[in-house]
């Protein structure tokens, strides 16, 4: 309430002799809060709250000029001190929420070529030296999340030496060819709840922790979502769309398709394993369960994985110490 209230304060220096309503109107899994002003003459405006003791706007404002070239919200005002910062309205109305309102196979697959092809629009404007390296240190960093916060304190467990020899060849095999995949700009979180369904183009937002890496990587985001799950021919069928289109826009992808749904499959077992971690950490380390509930889902991503290559068998194999052979129900509490 007291940043609520600092924010209130801050827009009516901003917007001087202008009524104005401020209403919440979402928050993200760090630190931001995001807040709707409404002005008397009922246009709005969207007001980022980001507490300057925990996190800089820097690579929020950094970000959102290189990525121009598709749909981000323009930066109206920000003061960097307060951490407060005024953005134009791209709705309310998400890829997902119009996904859960509209089932139809079709309506879905409509909005996932859209946001193939804005994909395809950044990924043709990346350039080396703008972004941080999606670096194997990264990547490290990034799976271990697993057995520190997923193994240890989803599970209640501590890695036997059988199961610590398993994980270390699950890195040792999966990391060198995801290092090697063509680098583009990586958006990081290119999902359905940070698509806004706009007229024209969709809105693109909460890009500010992009790097510099795969290409596949932003592409597995966008399918194996964590919130919403599709058929394996479903999910297939836009693979190869997003494939020809890459192709056709001159984008590194491999002459075979065979060649690059592996690098999509590869580059998913990277992320779900991160994501499995992050999201028992946001729920023992920062007391947030939304994203709990949804640890199974990738957990049966990456059995699936597990069983469909042999050279990801250790995978499968610590999977089945760990958790058992069973696809697990969404939900599922460990």
């Amino acid at each position: 309430m007291q940043r609520q209230h600092e924010l209130q304060k801050w827009l009516e220096t901003v917007y001087p002799n202008e009524s104005f309503e401020l209403s919440f109107a979402a928050a993200d899994a760090d630190f931001r809060r995001y807040f709707r002003a409404t002005f008397s003459d009922g246009r709005t405006v969207v007001c980022m709250d980001a507490p300057p003791d925990k996190m800089s706007v820097a690579p929020y404002l950094k970000v959102q000029k290189l990525f121009d070239m598709v749909n981000v919200p323009q930066v109206l005002h920000v003061d960097e001190s307060l951490g407060f910062m005024v953005l134009n309205d791209l709705g309310n109305t998400t890829f997902l929420t119009a996904m859960t309102q509209e089932t139809a196979e079709s309506a879905h697959k409509a909005l996932l070529l859209e946001a193939i092809d804005e994909l395809i629009i950044l990924q043709k404007a990346g350039r080396p030296d703008q972004l941080p390296p999606y670096d194997r240190e990264v990547m490290l960093r990034e799976i271990n999340l697993f057995p520190e916060w997923f193994v240890a304190k989803e599970l209640g467990k501590e890695l036997n030496f059988k199961q610590r020899q398993l994980w270390q060849q699950v890195v040792d095999t999966l990391l060198p060819p995801l290092l090697a995949q063509p680098q583009v700009y990586v958006h990081r979180d290119f999902i359905v709840r940070n698509l806004m369904l706009q007229p024209g183009r969709p809105g693109v937002l909460d890009f500010q922790d992009a790097l510099y890496g795969p290409i596949s990587y932003d592409l597995v985001s966008l399918l194996r979502d964590a919130f919403i799950e599709w058929e394996e021919e479903f999910v297939l069928d836009l693979v190869i769309r997003y494939w020809e289109k890459a192709r056709a826009a001159g984008l590194p992808v491999p002459s075979e398709f065979d060649e690059f749904y592996r690098w999509f499959e590869w580059m998913g077992v990277q992320r779900h394993l991160k994501v499995a971690g992050i999201f028992a950490r946001l729920y023992h380390r920062d007391g947030k369960d939304k994203y709990r509930p949804e640890i199974p889902r990738f957990l049966n991503y990456l059995r699936r994985a597990g069983r469909r290559y042999v050279d990801l068998a250790p995978l499968y194999a610590l999977l089945v110490d760990l958790v058992g052979d069973e696809e697990l129900e969404t939900g599922f509490t460990f």
